[in-house]
């Protein structure tokens, strides 16, 4: 007995096992998408799975998965999309989770505005933030209306998108959140109409994923990592009032009107099953930017994402 109570003694003076550190960098400020991350560190998700994870806005928001591949971090919040046209840059990164499971992106316009079709588009302005897909995306909304790319002007209006549509500067704006600038523009009086763009042609895909860098990744971390998230999105919808709280309460700036409205248009959008993906929806977005001349190649989809619970 007396060795029974000596052993017991050792252990509870023996220090608790490090936690795996990890450094996930978001890919824009804290908000309403990134639900699942923060839950899963309020609710002590990662420490279960014995993570101890940092989670970093960044201060460029193109940034963040050249920094991964780079090695300057485990994982990157970034965008289906972009990793096609990045992969076939040459820049070393897969899939390894999604995040946000559909589109949030669509074609924006003033509600009480004369567009009531994307066909009424032809000779207008259209605002972009980022050259590249959403022209690719953009031409092929537009085309299922005979309406095509030289048919409108795009200017590059930066991240001001529902500004430049509520001020008159475009017609309509592409790269638009629905479940923020529709939001934004409702609450500011100037309601909008949203024409989604995987109703118009666009394949779907996952907005928002977590990429890593293939040759250097730790498969077991990210599986743990991923674990603690698919916890928190069946908390939060399970409980979607309780988790708003418990997101909001992590900064001041969180607890506004338009943060409330997107946290509930987001819920059901969040990966059920963040580590699983559809291989068919990744052959065809890489079909769809190839057919759109946006890369000259088609890459199997092994190249492009993997199930890291698997490994």
């Amino acid at each position: 007995m007396k060795k029974l109570m000596t052993a017991i003694a050792l252990l509870a003076a023996a220090p608790a096992w490090a936690e795996d550190k990890m450094t996930v960098l978001l890919d824009w400020f804290i908000n309403p998408d990134h639900g699942p991350i923060i839950v899963a560190q309020e609710n002590g998700y990662f420490a279960e799975q014995g993570l101890e994870v940092e989670i970093v806005p960044p201060a460029d928001p193109s940034a963040p998965p050249r920094l991964v591949a780079a090695g300057q971090a485990e994982l990157a919040v970034s965008y289906q999309p972009q990793l096609h046209l990045q992969i076939h840059e040459g820049l070393p990164l897969k899939r390894v989770g999604t995040l946000v499971a559909t589109p949030l992106n669509c074609l924006l316009v003033l509600e009480d505005g004369p567009i009531k079709s994307p066909a009424d588009l032809k000779g207008k302005k259209i605002g972009f933030s980022v050259a590249g897909v959403e022209e690719a995306i953009l031409g092929t909304v537009l085309g299922k209306y005979d309406v095509a790319l030289d048919d409108v002007e795009l200017i590059n209006v930066n991240f001001s998108l529902s500004p430049s549509l509520m001020t008159g500067q475009v017609d309509a704006v592409i790269g638009a959140y629905r479940n923020f600038e529709l939001n934004q523009m409702d609450i500011e009086g100037r309601p909008g109409t949203c024409f989604y763009i995987e109703e118009e042609g666009v394949p779907s895909y996952d907005e928002l994923i977590y990429v890593a860098n293939p040759e250097t990744m730790d498969a077991d971390k990210i599986a743990r990592f991923l674990a603690a998230t698919e916890k928190a999105t069946q908390y939060i919808v399970n409980n979607p009032e309780k988790s708003w709280e418990i997101f909001s309460a992590t900064s001041p700036e969180l607890r506004d009107e338009l943060n409330a409205r997107a946290w509930v248009d987001t819920l059901p959008r969040f990966a059920l099953r963040p580590a699983g993906f559809d291989a068919g929806r990744y052959a065809r977005f890489e079909a769809f930017l190839n057919e759109s001349g946006m890369i000259d190649s088609i890459l199997p989809v092994s190249d492009i994402t993997i199930d890291v619970t698997a490994q």
